[in-house]
């Protein structure tokens, strides 16, 4: 294992010590419990709070900032952050407007965030959860009962700040998050695995000339292993499960979301992006937005995901909206 690290025990510890070193001027960190929130927060609005294991960066606290979430909050690589970050996290996102929990659904998350928000809810705190589960792959895996929240995260959280952004109260938010994830199919495939710090050891075997169709974010299997074949080939396998998932078709305007894994060059994903482009288009659906680039990763994992948000005029615009964080930001 090869990687610029000190000790693994301290990897995320000091990973988001330089984060927030590198944008001061968008985040406070607060080391104990860690976490992650908005330097300059907005009174009397809706505060949205995300989270889960460390790894897949710039998710979380990558989004936190003018138009995303108020609060992040990281856990150890691949392993969901424990309550007692989460609420204090809550806390300093509440405004007086509630708070939304963006959660992806694997089992630590899931539990640890209805925990903290029963405990912010004794505390006087309206809190609402919507659970993010865009992936097709697989209904079960090792992390989740139904399906995993992957690529999806990014949209619910950037439309869903928009809204919050614009003054809407906690139940129109929510219905917005819960719109973006009830309208986004995400799939994914590894070309290589990666290696977690602490394990020293690469989290799956793929022998050289194989693929992994449908992986997970942490490396959980997917649907079927592959011989290794052209980028054309590859995307057209993610994409088309997506559509038919979700149902859109012709003469429909879609968000086309092609993101990296965090090994993957975007001269590669460009590639994908292309091909995705003509499959749909031979399918006479709109592209009306776009994004590509690492945004939810597995740590040094080669490989891609696609994802694909049914689009109307509301979601365009809170889509649009202006954003200002680490890792996404227009409109300035």
């Amino acid at each position: 294992m090869k990687k610029l690290i000190n000790d693994p025990k301290n990897v995320v510890q000091e990973s988001v010590q330089g984060f927030g070193l590198a944008h001061a001027d968008l985040v406070e960190v607060h080391p104990d419990p860690l976490f992650v929130s908005r330097r300059q927060p907005k009174s009397n609005k809706v505060g949205l709070v995300s989270g889960g294991g460390s790894g897949h960066e710039p998710l979380h606290a990558g989004y936190v900032g003018f138009g995303m979430l108020d609060a992040a909050v990281p856990g150890a690589v691949f392993t969901s952050p424990t309550p007692d970050a989460i609420i204090p996290a809550t806390v300093a996102a509440d405004s007086g407007a509630g708070v939304l929990h963006i959660v992806k659904n694997y089992t630590g998350d899931l539990l640890n965030f209805e925990t903290a928000a029963e405990m912010a809810a004794a505390e006087g705190i309206e809190v609402r959860t919507v659970l993010v589960n865009d992936d097709v792959a697989v209904e079960d895996s090792l992390y989740t009962a139904g399906r995993r929240g992957v690529g999806g995260t990014v949209l619910v959280e950037k439309i869903a700040g928009a809204a919050a952004e614009r003054g809407d109260d906690l139940d129109a938010v929510t219905a917005i998050a819960q719109r973006v994830n009830d309208n986004v199919r995400t799939m994914g495939v590894a070309l290589s695995a990666c290696t977690v710090p602490h394990a020293g050891v690469p989290s799956f075997d793929l022998e050289e000339n194989e693929i992994e169709i449908g992986i997970g974010i942490h490396g959980e299997p997917g649907r079927h292993r592959i011989a290794m074949e052209p980028a054309d080939g590859i995307t057209a396998r993610l994409l088309e499960p997506v559509l038919e998932d979700l149902g859109v078709g012709s003469g429909e305007q879609v968000l086309l979301f092609v993101n990296g894994m965090g090994g993957t060059p975007l001269s590669e994903l460009y590639i994908v992006y292309r091909r995705a482009t003509e499959l749909l288009k031979e399918r006479g659906i709109e592209i009306g937005r776009s994004l590509v680039g690492n945004y939810i990763t597995a740590l040094e994992m080669q490989g891609c995901s696609i994802s694909v948000l049914r689009l109307d005029q509301e979601l365009t615009e809170l889509w649009d909206a202006p954003v200002h964080t680490a890792a996404l930001r227009w409109g300035f």
